[in-house]
């Protein structure tokens, strides 16, 4: 069974990447699962350009074909903020998900609303010849000022898509499997990896 190195050591992304492709005939490993622990510097200016860095700095390291992705929230009344920094948006340092939840609805404060948003997400899948192919996703809702919702992580409990009226973080994983940024652009990519197989 052919190996595919997921280059994420987030736990979210690890279960949402896992419940995306256990239909494959795959077998999904992480670095940590090889003894890898290499922090990729995300000093891409796009989404395809960090999730390209990673997939194939590991695809390189671990001689595995490898799957990353880059992400970020885009809110209008930020000017395209937090985005590609989306991560580090809080100063603090070891900042959580709460404490970014925080700081993005403090900058917000005195905004007028609907506070439009979206979530981008770019996936990139590596061979280790370097060869590598990018798949896009994105989904638009709008950023509530009460967190709503127990699954998810990251900014999920504050982005609510209208159309089902239910924050990202309301979503069971198999719902968030058919709506989410994440999904869209990973679902591309199984296409690539099923001509691989």
């Amino acid at each position: 069974m052919m190996k595919l190195l997921i280059a994420t050591t987030n736990s979210g992304k690890k279960r949402e990447f896992i419940s995306l492709l256990q239909d494959l005939p795959l077998e999904l490993v992480f670095p940590t699962n090889l003894g890898i622990h290499i922090e990729v510097d995300e000093t891409g200016s796009t989404y395809e350009e960090n999730a390209a860095l990673k997939a194939v700095t590991l695809s390189k390291v671990s001689g595995l074909l490898a799957l990353a992705d880059d992400t970020g929230l885009e809110v209008d009344a930020l000017d395209g903020r937090p985005g590609l920094f989306s991560a580090r948006f809080s100063p603090i340092i070891g900042a959580t998900d709460a404490d970014r939840r925080s700081k993005l609805l403090q900058e917000l404060h005195g905004k007028p609303k609907p506070w439009d948003a979206r979530f981008c997400c770019a996936v990139a899948l590596a061979n280790p010849d370097g060869c590598v192919a990018i798949y896009d996703g994105e989904v638009s809702g709008e950023i509530i000022t009460q967190e709503r919702g127990e699954h998810g992580f990251g900014y999920d409990r504050l982005f609510w898509i209208p159309q089902i009226d239910k924050t990202m973080a309301e979503l069971t994983i198999e719902e968030k499997n058919k709506y989410s940024h994440r999904a869209i652009a990973v679902k591309k990519a199984i296409q690539q990896l099923i001509k691989k197989l």
